[in-house]
């Protein structure tokens, strides 16, 4: 049901403020900045407290980025700057009232950016937003958990319902969830995994047998080589800056590849170190090869033709551990030059250069993130990366490995412990044996799947386990409509955002606990675990009080909708209530169910917690369809826009975590006071007879579908000639619902053909 509502953040009247790009991370800045962010949220005191407590031993898990933490010690700061902004937003002090709704309504709430919506504090009430009504009025939990079970039991189909989960979802909560959606008889189970590193774990799991990464923390410092590639660590994975400083310092070799020259690759001053902060800061990248968008894959074929080519080749690691290697080999034993120089954007001297590097690698380590994973070819293209791995034998030994870099806390962890649109009869056997619940075999949907089945309205029900669905997907106003067409929204929520303002006819807000809080249950003080990007798994507990008295945590909210559910249709054998009152039954009902969790509860109280089985790393096992690591070939696919034409990428600015917009500084870039911004290179503008601070529209194209959005600035920049950069989720809009990864069905935030033109006032 529209209400008017904005589903795009307002226009902006005037261009951005510019300066001259950092060439150094981190440093006094970074300390100023969070200091500035985390005392004007929370105070001193309560800054100081919840920067002591994160990510420490028996700390709670930063609910930023998924970067794993040091084996066995913890530094003074375990923390980076937007880490310490992610606590500080959550810690606030600031509250969201019932009589807050009351005095706004959603469409007013509307027209005010991302920016303020996320500055306004933590939700502290249950609400509903009433059928007809244009504001949100106070609802009890029971009332509200009453009418999501009559909600459910209304619709005609099981797959009417869709279960979507954030990765910031605790493995006890996420656990509960999935069993919550399957018990109700749909697989409907799309996650923020779906639009980040799903390419990542499609590819993986059929060239080595794991959708997962094969390294650990300590492999960085007996690497000497790593490969950054579509991945800016600076302003998303700050903390890894660290581990890539200290490789550094053990002699290793970091080569950054990508579009952008990203500050973080250039320098760093770590700020617990004296020296480091009064000098010019430490190198991180010894090189960096500029790529286009979208040509890593020709890149990495390339590489791997030299290899060949000149039989630089672990033979052994092949012969022993991989399979289709000679066929392989035949298919890239000729490529166009031509070709994949023109793809690239980098020359076959500078190929041959990084194939010798690579050649001369013992241990190699290729890390990458949403660079890679957001392309028509993003499963291709990673699984030429496993190929180049797979030619070295850089996977099994120490110092080396595939490392795909995980956003969310717990993004991997969800998946882990079930929340997977696609269910295999073994696993769905395992929970009826544990559970009691009959489990359905069929595929669910996607995210990708889940909007367009919302737009068609066969998806009645839409419940968000956290996240901003509306701003972190693909085509804004297709994803608005299919918000409107449902018959109920609900949201499981610790902050206000734009999403919880383009509902469904109905629309229920429900305000949980954050990772900073106690969590005190009937049997006393709970504390939840996570998975990092490296396969640890450990435990977190909040310490601060609860910003309200009427919030609940994630695992009751879910138990509150299956007993209220159970009670008109029971689906299981368990006692959600027990479940609630004591994670530990939740932690042993994983432990029965998914393997890889023989004593749970014994290993979650180490406190650096314990690692999940790696085949691939621990015992160069590949559970493959062939039994060893597979080389796979695919034809070189990549983006023709016409000479009118650009490829346009999303990126984040620096003050930003996912959807969460802390200020509109991009400090890095040197970029202020504006987020409608197209990088542009500056012989591309002067072609066009545009310069920086030129109002344009940019317009998609997309099978002949034409999708425009108005009113941005021209900010020239130092980007490959032929394409441009653009703010995410700014530019979402201008993305096609089903332009997507080959395989995994991934939007292409990365490969998106766009015309630029002048405004028109």
């Amino acid at each position: 049901m529209s209400r008017g509502a904005l589903e795009t953040p307002p226009e902006e009247n005037q261009p951005p403020q510019l300066g001259k790009p950092s060439n150094v991370a981190a440093g006094a800045p970074a300390i100023i900045s969070t200091m500035k962010h985390g005392i004007s949220k929370s105070g001193i005191t309560g800054a100081i407290s919840s920067l002591n407590r994160v990510n420490k031993f028996g700390g709670f898990d930063c609910p930023g980025c998924a970067w794993p933490d040091p084996d066995g010690h913890r530094t003074i700061a375990e923390f980076c700057e937007n880490g310490a902004k992610a606590v500080a937003d959550e810690a606030t002090k600031k509250t969201i009232t019932p009589e807050f709704f009351g005095q706004h309504s959603v469409q007013e709430l509307s027209t005010k950016s991302d920016q303020w919506l996320n500055s306004q504090g933590r939700l502290s009430s249950p609400m509903i937003l009433k059928s007809g009504s244009n504001n949100y009025t106070p609802i009890s939990w029971n009332e509200a958990f009453d009418m999501i079970a009559d909600e459910l039991c209304s619709l005609k189909e099981p797959d009417d319902a869709i279960f979507y989960t954030s990765g910031r979802t605790s493995n006890e909560a996420a656990f509960l969830w999935q069993l919550l959606a399957r018990g109700f008889g749909t697989n409907n189970l799309p996650d923020c995994s779906n639009m980040c590193h799903e390419s990542s774990g499609f590819a993986l799991s059929d060239s080595i047998g794991i959708g997962k990464g094969t390294v650990k923390l300590e492999d960085f410092n007996k690497a000497d080589l790593i490969l950054v590639v579509g991945q800016n660590p600076g302003t998303n994975h700050p903390r890894m800056l660290t581990a890539l400083r200290d490789a550094r310092k053990n002699g290793a070799s970091i080569i950054s590849i990508n579009p952008l020259i990203e500050t973080g690759m250039k320098k760093f001053k770590h700020p617990q170190n004296p020296l480091e902060m009064l000098g010019s800061g430490k190198s991180i990248a010894d090189q960096h090869v500029r790529v286009q968008i979208n040509g890593d894959l020709a890149l990495f074929r390339g590489i791997n033709n030299l290899l060949l080519k000149n039989e630089m080749y672990d033979s052994n690691f092949i012969d022993d551990f991989t399979s289709n290697f000679d066929a392989y080999k035949e298919s890239i034993s000729e490529v166009e030059w031509s070709v994949i120089e023109e793809i690239s954007g980098v020359t076959k001297s500078e190929i041959q250069t990084l194939a010798n590097i690579i050649a001369k690698s013992k241990s190699m380590i290729t890390c990458w993130a949403m660079g890679i994973t957001q392309h028509h070819n993003s499963v291709e293209t990673i699984q030429e990366i496993v190929n180049t791995h797979l030619i070295g034998g850089h996977i099994g030994r120490e110092g080396a490995g595939v490392c795909p870099v995980r956003g969310h806390s717990n993004v991997q962890g969800d998946r882990t412990v079930g929340i997977n649109h696609i269910i295999t009869p073994e696993f769905a056997a395992r929970i009826n044996q544990t559970t009691g619940i009959d489990v359905p075999l069929g595929h669910g949907f996607d995210a990708v799947n889940a909007a367009s089945a919302m737009i068609e309205k066969r998806g009645k029900i839409f419940f968000a386990m956290g996240g901003n669905f509306l701003s972190a997907m693909s085509d804004t106003k297709s994803i608005a409509k299919a918000m409107n067409n449902c018959k109920l929204t609900v949201f499981i929520s610790t902050k206000l955002n734009r999403n919880h303002l383009i509902t469904g006819e109905q629309s229920l807000i429900l305000p949980c606990l954050g990772r900073t809080e106690v969590d005190n249950q009937s049997s006393g003080k709970q504390f939840v675990s996570v998975e990092n990007s490296m396969g640890i798994v450990h435990s977190s507990q909040g310490h601060m009080r609860p910003t309200s008295t009427d919030l609940l945590s994630e695992p009751a909210i879910v138990c509150g909708i299956a007993n209220a559910l159970e009670s008109r249709r029971s689906f299981s054998t368990l006692n959600w209530t027990e479940l609630c009152n004591n994670y530990d039954q939740i932690r042993s009902l994983i432990e029965s169910t998914i393997d890889g969790f023989e004593d749970y509860n014994k290993r979650i109280k180490n406190k650096s917690g314990f690692y999940l089985p790696n085949p691939p790393r621990d015992d160069l096992e590949f559970r493959t369809n062939s039994g060893k690591a597979n080389f796979i070939f695919h034809p070189i696919s990549y983006l023709q826009p016409d000479n009118d034409e650009f490829i346009m990428m999303t990126i984040r600015s620096h003050d930003q975590y996912n959807t969460t917009i802390y200020s509109d500084q991009d400090r890095y870039r040197g970029i202020k006071s504006g987020r409608r911004i197209v990088m542009m290179n500056p012989l591309d503008s002067k072609e066009r007879l545009l310069r920086t601070g030129d109002k344009v529209d940019l317009i998609s194209n997309f099978n002949g579908e034409f999708r425009k959005s108005e009113k941005w600035y021209i900010v020239e920049y130092d980007i490959p000639k032929g394409n441009i950069a653009t703010y995410f989720p700014e530019a979402n809009e201008l993305i096609p619902l089903q332009s997507t990864a080959r395989g995994s069905n991934t939007p292409t935030s990365k490969s998106v053909i766009v015309k630029v033109e002048k405004h028109q006032d």
